[in-house]
């Protein structure tokens, strides 16, 4: 094996986006965790005051805001990982095309256990990214720009369309397969739901998925500035982003809600749910940009950013294992609890895999599932155990995007 093959130095990695991945990734397990609550026929349970402080915090910090992070972080990724292969004289085109090939069946197997899964569009909206590897940083900030701005037309429009409409989440016929215990009626159940729940209703389709591109534009114009390595020379351009953005957020926040509260006529032609979404999620991305700059939560940091780099490896587990506790191929809990259970358990899990995380990397270069994706990438093998001396790891980078 070639030595530009082998794990580089840790300190050679860019920490805080392994650290915004960690946190993007506790966001996404909180969603998906409260959804398993939103699958049966709705029931009666009265959400206690801890419930609705629980709900309302997701709804704020969390809901919508983690996966357009996580989707900025994936365009930067892409940007890093498409001049690292044309540094080693490989077609870009070609093996990114391969490499989302490899993430679309990752997100299949993942679709089997969770319909809300992502990674499809990823892979989708990864190929659309190759038209855009060669645009300039000024050309990425007008696109992603003029997205954004026309999403709360967009979104209003696209609510005009009238595809067939099945509800599998609440559908008695549909649940039947999903607490019958038996695999493949759970599968179908899942694939049945991605169908009608996601792949062909018009806000998911067409607007989620342009908020999604504009958010990979923006991140891949991140890295043609190279913004997490120069941080710290961005740290007062970063505290004034962090200021001025609060008012900002209450002012729209409590629009929003007033507009949608009192039915004001303009919600029809324009709205802007996606912008409350963006403009919440950046001031958070800020503030840990800030705490870890200065150095705070180190600790803390640390093993979110292990979580980080085992993102895939998490976030499928984290469908799987909620699968085998709600659906009828485990306990069958289903819909049945208030919400505090699904948050707190979203909570709990989340904190056992920051822990196994760090613990996994201590011993091994890649979480299991990003060893796998990359090995199948590059067509090769990659050393998966970390060398020893005298029984302890010798510390080498754990994953890095090529």
């Amino acid at each position: 094996m070639t030595n530009h093959h082998q794990p580089i130095n840790q300190s050679k990695r860019t920490a805080i986006i392994d650290i915004l991945r960690g946190w993007a990734l506790f966001g996404v397990a909180v969603g998906n965790y409260s959804g398993f609550q939103h699958i049966g026929i709705p029931n009666k349970t009265k959400n206690s005051i801890l419930s609705e402080v629980l709900h309302n915090f997701d709804q704020f910090f969390l809901a919508g805001k983690s996966w357009t992070l996580l989707t900025i972080l994936f365009g930067y990724g892409f940007a890093i990982l498409i001049n690292n292969v044309k540094s080693k004289g490989r077609n870009p085109v070609l093996f990114f095309s391969w490499r989302m090939l490899l993430l679309f069946v990752f997100a299949f197997i993942n679709s089997l256990f969770w319909f809300g899964d992502i990674l499809r569009d990823y892979a989708f909206l990864g190929l659309i990214l190759l038209f855009f590897s060669r645009s300039s940083a000024k050309t990425l900030g007008y696109i992603s720009a003029i997205l954004i701005l026309a999403v709360p037309f967009i979104m209003v429009y696209v609510k005009g369309f009238s595809p067939e409409k099945i509800s599998v989440l609440t559908n008695p016929e549909y649940l039947k397969l999903y607490h019958s215990g038996n695999w493949l009626d759970f599968f179908k159940f899942n694939l049945t739901a991605s169908f009608y729940e996601q792949i062909i209703v018009p806000g998911y389709a067409i607007t989620a998925h342009i908020v999604m591109l504009a958010c990979m534009l923006f991140g891949v114009l991140l890295q043609k500035i190279d913004f997490f390595n120069r941080l710290n020379e961005m740290k007062k351009n970063l505290k004034y982003v962090l200021i001025f953005s609060i008012p900002f957020l209450v002012l729209l926040g409590l629009s929003f809600y007033f507009a949608v509260n009192n039915k004001i006529g303009f919600i029809k032609f324009f709205h802007p749910y996606f912008w409350f979404i963006i403009s919440t999620m950046l001031p958070i991305a800020t503030g840990i940009c800030l705490l870890y700059i200065n150095g705070k939560l180190k600790t803390i940091f640390t093993y979110f950013s292990a979580c980080g780099k085992m993102t895939l490896t998490n976030y499928i587990f984290q469908n799987i294992l909620g699968a085998f506790i709600f659906s009828g191929i485990g306990l069958g809990i289903g819909n049945t609890m208030p919400y505090w259970f699904y948050f707190s358990l979203a909570v709990f899990v989340f904190i056992i895999q920051l822990f196994i995380s760090k613990w996994w990397l201590s011993k091994y270069n890649y979480g299991p599932i990003e060893w796998l994706w990359r090995s199948a990438s590059y067509r090769e093998l990659f050393p998966f155990k970390k060398p020893t001396e005298n029984n302890i790891p010798i510390e080498t980078n754990t994953q890095i995007a090529k």
